[in-house]
């Protein structure tokens, strides 16, 4: 296994819409261990597989100290509204306010295949939210309320 280089804005493929998983193989699983090894690394709370230049419908979630993979995500149902600080790995020194879902129910896929289902609030509900645009090509700053400069940074 090994790290992906994160891709960073600006590059095409982020505007792109992932294709859902149909193959459970072994090139599956080596793109979901390195996407781990990849988020660990970056100290990251979610990664899409679009960030590595794989346009599958797969990301990973850091959730409390256990990453987890879902394949083929989809928010099932949401609850609430959050504005909160959000960044992203594609978009380093970023910053921006955005409005999600305070809570979110996901349904997906494991790399077994077996469908799992989790329901989160807060900064996880917002990390799916992020995840998921990413696999329909949507940048967070697409959404951000507002950008916030490295002065307003320190302040928050």
């Amino acid at each position: 296994m090994g790290l992906r280089n994160i891709v960073i804005q600006g590059d095409p493929i982020l505007k792109k819409k992932s294709r859902k998983v149909e193959k459970f193989d072994e090139r599956l699983n080596i793109l979901i261990e390195d996407m781990k090894e990849t988020l660990k690394e970056e100290n990251g709370v979610g990664l899409a597989a679009v960030q590595v230049g794989v346009l599958k419908r797969v990301i990973v979630v850091n959730m409390d100290g256990e990453i987890v993979e879902l394949i083929n995500p989809e928010i099932v149902e949401q609850s609430g509204t959050q504005e909160d600080l959000e960044g992203c790995l594609s978009c380093p020194g970023e910053y921006g306010i955005t409005r999600r879902p305070m809570k979110v129910k996901v349904k997906a896929l494991n790399k077994d295949g077996k469908m799992v289902e989790y329901t989160k609030d807060a900064l996880l509900a917002r990390c799916f939210c992020h995840e998921i645009d990413h696999l329909d090509g949507i940048i967070f700053k697409e959404k951000a309320l507002r950008m916030l400069s490295p002065d307003e940074l320190r302040k928050e």
